[in-house]
C-alpha cells in the first residue's frame, strides 16, 4: 500500500507525478529566488554524468573548454538586433553595484554569442585560426515566468559551444557533426532516449539563427521536450563583432559561426522520459549509483557480507551506495525505487543462512536469488543489457504515439496523447497558426527518411508536431 501511495500515478495528474517525484527521489528544492532552483546531491550526481559523457564527445569533436564572464556589457547584445529581440523578455539587468549606477547597464548572461563573438574576433585573424572551436560549462539566467524544476528555470546549467568558420559550408558541417555524434549519441547511449532529428522551422529558430537544429524527444505523457539544440549563425554575429580573418588569398572575409547548447533540462527529460508511478528508472549508465546494498538487518554476518560485496562490485567498475539505514526495510526500498536506482541487492541474515542475497531490477521488477560469488558477475552483465531495453521500451513508446496524418484537425486529434507527423506543405497558408491556437507547435522538420533537411524550403519535407514543456 506505501508504495502505490508514495507518489501521485502518472495518468492521475502528470504534471504532479513530477514534482512528486523530484521531492521524493531528493533530486532538487526550489530557490529562495522565485524561477531558481537548489540541485541536490543525488540530482547533481546524475548532471554530473550527464556532464562527464558530454564532455568526452565534444573534445571528441575538436572543441576546447573555456569560460567566458557572467556579465555581459549591454551594448553587446544590441549589436545584434535580431538576438537581443529574441531574449528582451527574459534578461536580468544589473543597473546598481559597490553603491552607484552603473555607467552601462550589465546583462547578466542568458547565453553567450555575443561576448564570446567579442573575442572570437580579437583571436581570428588568418584562415590559419580556423576553424575555432570552443565550448563551455556554466549557468545562464533567463526570467521565466512559468517555472518548473529543471524543465524552465531562471537560472540553470548547460554546456554551450560556439565555432567560427571560414566557409558556410565547413560551419554547417560542424554543427550537424555536434547534433549528431555529441547529442544524438548521448541521447540514445546514455539516456536512453529516442528523439526526433530535424530543423526547426523559422517561427521556432533561435533568435539571430539561419538554421536550427533540433533533438525531440516524446515523455510519458506524449508531450515532446526540446533535449538540445544546434544553431548555424551564419554571418550575423560575425558582422556585429567585426569577426573578419584573412583568407588563403589574401582576402579579408567574415567568419561563418556557430552555437549550441544542452542543459539541465537533460535530468527533467531523463525523469519524465522513462519514470512509472514508482519513480525515477535511471539508465545504467548514467545512474551516478548503479547498484545500491540494503542491509535487511544489521549483524556480523550481514556487515561482513556487505562489504566483501561492495569490494566486489567495485572492482567490476560498478558505481555502488551501501544502505544500512535505520527504518522499516519496506520503506527503504520504496525510498530507492523512487530513485530508480537500476539495480539493489538485499542481503539478510536468513538469505545468508543459504548463502544466498537476492537482486532486483528497478525497470522491471525482477527479482533472482544469487550466490556471493555470483553477484558481480551478473550484476555486469545486467547493467550491459538494461540500457538496451529501456532503449527499446522507450522507442516503442515512441513508435506508438506517432501518428501520420493528412489534416491540421487531424493532428490536433492525434496530439491529445503524442505526436503527429504531417506533410509540411499542409501547414502553410494558416495551418501552423491553427496548430498554435491549440498549444500544438512544430517540434522539428525532416526529410521523408527522417534525415535532416538543408533548410524548411525543400520540397516533400515532414513536420513533427505536439504539445511541449
Amino acid at each position: 500500500m506505501a508504495q502505490q501511495s508514495a507518489l501521485t500515478p502518472q495518468a492521475e495528474d502528470f504534471p504532479r507525478w513530477y514534482q512528486d517525484v523530484i521531492a521524493k527521489a531528493e533530486l532538487a528544492d526550489n530557490g529562495p529566488v522565485r524561477g531558481t532552483m537548489v540541485i541536490r546531491p543525488y540530482g547533481y550526481g546524475i548532471w554530473e554524468r550527464i556532464q562527464a559523457e558530454l564532455d568526452q564527445r565534444i573534445k571528441a569533436a575538436g572543441a576546447k573548454n573555456a569560460y567566458f564572464p557572467l556579465f555581459i556589457p549591454e551594448s553587446y547584445l544590441t549589436r545584434e538586433a535580431e538576438h537581443v529581440e529574441g531574449f528582451s523578455p527574459e534578461l536580468a539587468v544589473v543597473t546598481h553595484a559597490g553603491g552607484s549606477e552603473l555607467a552601462e547597464p550589465i546583462v547578466v548572461r542568458p547565453t553567450s554569442e555575443t561576448v564570446i563573438g567579442e573575442y572570437m574576433a580579437k583571436w581570428v585573424q588568418s584562415y590559419r585560426d580556423l576553424p575555432l572551436l570552443l565550448n563551455q560549462w556554466a549557468n545562464v539566467v533567463r526570467w521565466e515566468l512559468r517555472p518548473r524544476l529543471f524543465l524552465r528555470t531562471s537560472e540553470f546549467l548547460w554546456q554551450e559551444g560556439h565555432t567560427a568558420h571560414a566557409t558556410r559550408a565547413d560551419a554547417t558541417a560542424y554543427a550537424q557533426r555536434i547534433h549528431l555524434e555529441v547529442y544524438r549519441d548521448f541521447l540514445l547511449n546514455v539516456l536512453a532516449v529516442p528523439t526526433y532529428v530535424g530543423i526547426k522551422p523559422l517561427s521556432e529558430r533561435f533568435a539571430g539563427a539561419i538554421n536550427t537544429l533540433t533533438c525531440e524527444g516524446m515523455m510519458r505523457d506524449g508531450k515532446a521536450l526540446q533535449m538540445a539544440t544546434s544553431h548555424e549563425l551564419g554571418q550575423n554575429f560575425a558582422k556585429a563583432f567585426e569577426m573578419y580573418f584573412q583568407s588563403d588569398q589574401g582576402q579579408q572575409e567574415l567568419c561563418w559561426t556557430t552555437s549550441w547548447g544542452a542543459s539541465t533540462r537533460l535530468v527533467g527529460g531523463l525523469i519524465m522520459a522513462h519514470g512509472d508511478d514508482q519513480g525515477l528508472i535511471v539508465p545504467p549508465r548514467v545512474a551516478p549509483i548503479q547498484v545500491v546494498i540494503l542491509a535487511i538487518k544489521e549483524s556480523p554476518e550481514v556487515s561482513a557480507a556487505v562489504s566483501q560485496l561492495a569490494d566486489e562490485l567495485t572492482k567490476a567498475g560498478i558505481r555502488i551506495e551501501i544502505d544500512r539505514g535505520s527504518g522499516s526495510f519496506g520503506r527503504r526500498v520504496v525510498d530507492w525505487e523512487i530513485k530508480g536506482v537500476p539495480l539493489r541487492l538485499e542481503v539478510g541474515p536468513r538469505d545468508l543462512e543459504q548463502g544466498k542475497v537476492v537482486l532486483a531490477r528497478r525497470d522491471s521488477s525482477e527479482k533472482q536469488s544469487l550466490a556471493l560469488n555470483e553477484v558481480a558477475e551478473t550484476a555486469a552483465t545486467l547493467l550491459a543489457g538494461m540500457h538496451d531495453e529501456i532503449l527499446h521500451g522507450a522507442t516503442l513508446r515512441l513508435e506508438a504515439n506517432t501518428h501520420s496524418v493528412t489534416s491540421v484537425d487531424e493532428a490536433i486529434e492525434a496530439t491529445a496523447g503524442g505526436f503527429a507527423k504531417i506533410a509540411w506543405d499542409a501547414l502553410k497558408d494558416g495551418g501552423e497558426a491553427q496548430l498554435r491556437n491549440e498549444a500544438i507547435t512544430v517540434r522539428c522538420l525532416q526529410r521523408r527518411d527522417g534525415s535532416l533537411p538543408a533548410d524548411e524550403t525543400e520540397s516533400d519535407l515532414v513536420a513533427i508536431v505536439a504539445k511541449s514543456y
